[in-house]
């Protein structure tokens, strides 16, 4: 709900959406939307410090998370995981950039991953341009590697005992020396699994085909590449 706290964010908001789209979106939509919108304005004035509530539901019979395996980490690249992720902050330039995005890639996920409320969908896509754009990834990649991992179940676990989004393993955490963070929240698990897929690609000298199949340690193989590339074409960037 729009409350009076945030009224003056949400006109200045309404002003600067085109008129055409306000006029052709469902209003709850639209609400979402605009609520989406003043979070990212937020955002880009204060460091994201989002902890998720915890959910009790299990993971859905119909998703089949990815087995990612990724490789352990040598002391240098724990060091520089850590000073990455430290550095990290907000995105989207202004209103304008996030209303053209959001609307576009929502539309999208909600046909890629319609078990996903509405709510949810516009906060996973603003935490996942905010870490893409910061750990300098294309954010379409990102949701590509996504939809391949957990196919948007936060709460997703491989056979390897990967977890979340990005199933990211456990074993980062101690690499660089937070072990209580949790990898089920959404905005955490974006935050490890971007700033390790950009290690991987300055590692592999911006390879993407490399660092991806790294990612998945399956370094060698050109199937997890391919896989995400296929849902870029199919789906992201059609």
């Amino acid at each position: 709900m729009l409350t009076p706290n945030n009224s003056a964010v949400s006109i200045q908001l309404i002003r600067g959406l085109n008129l055409k789209v306000i006029f052709q979106t469902p209003l709850n939509y639209l609400l979402l939307l605009l609520i989406t919108l003043a979070s990212a304005n937020s955002f880009a004035k204060n460091k994201a410090n989002y902890i998720a509530p915890q959910k009790t539901s299990s993971l859905s019979e119909n998703i089949k998370p990815n087995s990612t395996q990724q490789e352990r980490p040598d002391s240098e690249f724990k060091k520089l995981l850590a000073t990455t992720i430290a550095k990290a902050e907000s995105s989207f330039v202004d209103s304008i950039d996030a209303e053209v995005w959001l609307f576009e890639q929502a539309t999208r996920l909600a046909k890629v991953a319609p078990h996903i409320p509405a709510d949810e969908r516009f906060k996973i896509l603003r935490l996942v341009h905010q870490e893409a754009t910061q750990f300098e990834l294309d954010p379409m990649l990102v949701l590509a590697l996504i939809n391949v991992e957990s196919n948007f179940d936060q709460f997703a676990i491989s056979s390897a005992g990967a977890l979340g989004l990005m199933q990211v393993m456990p074993f980062w955490k101690l690499s660089i020396g937070h072990p209580d963070d949790n990898l089920n929240d959404i905005a955490t698990n974006l935050r490890y699994g971007c700033a390790i897929l950009s290690l991987y690609l300055k590692k592999e000298k911006f390879d993407s085909t490399l660092a991806l199949a790294r990612y998945n340690g399956s370094r060698g193989q050109v199937w997890y590449p391919m896989r995400v590339y296929k849902a870029m074409r199919k789906v992201w960037h059609p």
